[in-house]
């Protein structure tokens, strides 16, 4: 069952998330896209944009908050969570800790925000390492969040560019490839197996620990220089697993869905990373995975948690609460949802 209060922290997200379909940008009005997150966030099919014209996969996901923050001063002891939609705004300012998006919505794009463009002030990297007050035990000044999505090898009547032909795991063996018939024409792509759906993810990581490198060699270049972490063991990771993204569906899809997580852990970790988590809600959690949260969801058994929904602080507390959707003996993390900006507390202190 999906908890009102979590409706509208979908609703803020959708109302504020802009969707780029065929290449160019559009708005869509807010009820549609809170009417759309909201049946995402149940049992209908998740939500997907067209691929571009190469064509890649193109879903969508969270923005981070609905705009930017103005500059505004937070709760003490909390943090704030910031991306793609905050580009070219006014930071918040205040944070004990910031938590900021590598992608721009999607699992295989970035968020132009990240390093700076054209300097310190729009770096949103910056903003957390070097701005975020810290005083949180146990709460790094700064995080980072990805997206993550499992889209197949086929959508729209069309091949997805960046789904693996090759590639092998431990666990899944060998991605191979299969014929597809599309439009009148035949085209050689990976398979819709674990195998494959594993590898998509490992390689989205990797892809997302290279944005991390190249934003954080940008931000200490810049003059005078202040060092940010260019590694990705430097900061906890969050995988963004949310219904707005594309995924599969059924037994089988549930399955490919698990396998590209697990490839999303293991790109991760072999990148250096070690404090992982996700962003997810128990509902989300569940249709996207089938309810992993026993040791058979491998790596992803018991990573912390980080559960949005909440429109205060105060019920942002209360969802402390909430039981772990992973198998791990507490929530980490809880979100709330301002007018302006998306602000977190840490549950663990």
């Amino acid at each position: 069952m999906v908890n009102r209060g979590r409706d509208v922290g979908v609703c803020r997200l959708a109302s504020a998330a802009a969707r780029r379909i065929g290449g160019r940008s559009l708005r869509l009005p807010a009820a549609l896209l809170c009417a759309a997150a909201l049946l995402g966030a149940g049992a209908a099919p998740a939500l997907a944009a067209r691929p571009d014209s190469g064509p890649s996969h193109r879903g969508g996901g969270k923005g981070g908050g609905t705009g930017g923050g103005g500059g505004e001063t937070v709760p003490a002891g909390t943090g704030v969570d910031i991306s793609y939609p905050q580009c070219g705004t006014s930071f918040p300012q205040g944070q004990a800790f910031g938590i900021v998006g590598v992608n721009g919505g999607l699992a295989n794009d970035a968020n132009a925000c990240l390093g700076p463009d054209p300097g310190y002030a729009q770096s949103e990297l910056y903003w957390a390492s070097a701005q975020s007050i810290g005083g949180v035990s146990g709460q790094p000044d700064a995080s980072l969040y990805i997206n993550t999505a499992d889209p197949g090898n086929v959508y729209d009547n069309a091949p997805i560019a960046d789904w693996p032909s090759s590639g092998e795991d431990a666990t899944y063996g060998s991605c191979s490839t299969e014929d597809v018939r599309l439009r009148g024409r035949t085209y050689t792509v990976g398979q819709n197996s674990d195998a494959c759906a594993w590898q998509y993810g490992y390689e989205r990581a990797r892809y997302d620990v290279s944005l991390l490198t190249a934003a954080a060699d940008a931000v200490n270049a810049q003059s005078p220089p202040t060092i940010v972490g260019s590694s990705a063991q430097g900061y906890p990771w969050w995988l963004d697993v949310e219904t707005a993204n594309t995924w599969r569906s059924g037994a089988e899809g549930e399955a490919m869905n698990l396998a590209d997580l697990q490839g999303v852990v293991a790109g991760l970790k072999e990148a250096g990373a070690s404090a992982l988590g996700v962003y997810s809600t128990e509902s989300q959690w569940d249709q996207i995975t089938g309810g992993a949260s026993s040791p058979s969801a491998g790596s992803l058994y018991q990573l912390a948690v980080w559960i949005p929904g909440a429109s205060s602080l105060q019920a942002a507390i209360a969802n402390c609460a909430l039981r772990s959707f992973t198998g791990g003996s507490a929530v980490s993390l809880t979100q709330w949802a301002t007018s302006t900006y998306d602000a977190d507390h840490y549950c663990l202190a």
